[in-house]
């Protein structure tokens, strides 16, 4: 098969009866405007011709490329890549492309990356992460985002606030209070907590919700009663296996996420212990698999998919002042948390 031809812009201006400068503003975009009706006919001949745009003209043009940048802590993690597909739906829709890259929580790691994404112009930039309480780089990674948003991009994040950008922020302290209700009012009354590492605020916030429920329902919680770890899935089975070790009379586990859960309930069976059998075990984020998982995994439900969305909606809207968007949750209770 012989090559194909590369359509050239000068074909696509000659075809709609324009010059190659109107022809390049009508695809590219520019502060110059054309009518719509030549807009329409420019585009209309450069999609009959198979044109495709060059995405370096577009970035001189319009001073940011058609990409929206998107920083992750974990994306194998099913709580960032149901957000990472709201926001890709979203940019989809915009008809912009999404560049992704991942920190793994690591904070010199999060800050060279924001100054890559600056060098490659985005459109916006979207930080989807828990913030640590103490983070020597803390100050350098807003400066980075500051920069970039005074050169006219466009920075979200979905995280804690109180925060100088967009924010999307989930009710963690709250769903993590009616959650400690629900397993009150079930017959509920010895309490552990599976807590991934309390020096991201979504572990605090979701520990700090979850004792004043209990404390609410006339239960304290013990600090012997928590124990720490990674916030994975091998985290949780770390501090399962610890919580069990300490020869403690628990009727119901609370792991500060779905993950964490998950590898609670394997470190409870490996014991000898059936999760919502002798031991209830309930989660946090309602990420795909816990209901497919046996017992179905009590949770808070935090609609992932819709975070994304509304951080591709303040990313591309064009308000001045910073906008929050708080994203309620509400608990679901299945099989893993039996009536006692």
């Amino acid at each position: 098969m012989p090559p194909q031809h590369q359509v050239t812009l000068a074909q696509v201006a000659e075809a709609a009866g324009v010059s190659i400068a109107t022809a390049s503003r009508a695809i590219n975009g520019s502060t110059r405007k054309v009518s719509e009706v030549i807009r329409a006919r420019v585009r209309r001949t450069a999609e009959e011709l198979g044109y495709l745009p060059n995405l370096s003209a577009q970035t001189v043009v319009k001073g940011a490329s058609p990409t929206v940048a998107v920083l992750v802590s974990d994306i194998a993690d099913p709580y960032f890549s149901a957000i990472s597909s709201g926001i890709m739906a979203g940019a989809r829709q915009a008809g912009l492309m999404v560049t992704m890259a991942t920190s793994e929580r690591r904070s010199a790691d999060e800050r060279d990356m924001i100054r890559t994404f600056r060098s490659q112009r985005p459109r916006a930039i979207v930080v989807v992460g828990s913030r640590w309480d103490e983070d020597p780089e803390a100050q350098a990674i807003e400066e980075q985002l500051t920069a970039y948003q005074q050169a006219g991009g466009r920075v979200v994040m979905v995280s804690q606030g109180p925060s100088p950008f967009d924010l999307v922020e989930i009710q963690n302290v709250e769903g993590a209070r009616a959650l400690a209700h629900a397993l009150v009012d079930q017959g509920g009354q010895h309490f552990g907590v599976v807590l991934g590492y309390r020096g991201l605020r979504t572990n605090a916030d979701r520990l700090a919700g979850f004792a004043q429920g209990l404390a609410e329902r006339g239960i304290t919680l013990q600090e012997e009663t928590v124990a720490e770890g990674a916030f994975t899935r091998d985290g949780g089975y770390a501090a399962m296996g610890e919580l069990l070790g300490r020869d403690l009379e628990l009727d119901t586990v609370f792991a500060t996420s779905d993950l964490m859960a998950f590898g609670a309930g394997t470190a409870m069976r490996e014991a000898g212990l059936q999760p919502g059998v002798q031991i209830g075990l309930a989660g946090f984020d309602n990420i795909a698999l816990s209901e497919d998982v046996t017992p179905a995994l009590t949770t808070v439900d935090v609609p992932l998919g819709q975070i994304g969305r509304h951080a591709m909606d303040l990313a591309l809207s064009d308000h001045e002042e910073a906008r929050t968007i708080e994203i309620p949750t509400s608990v679901i209770l299945r099989a893993s948390t039996p009536v006692r």
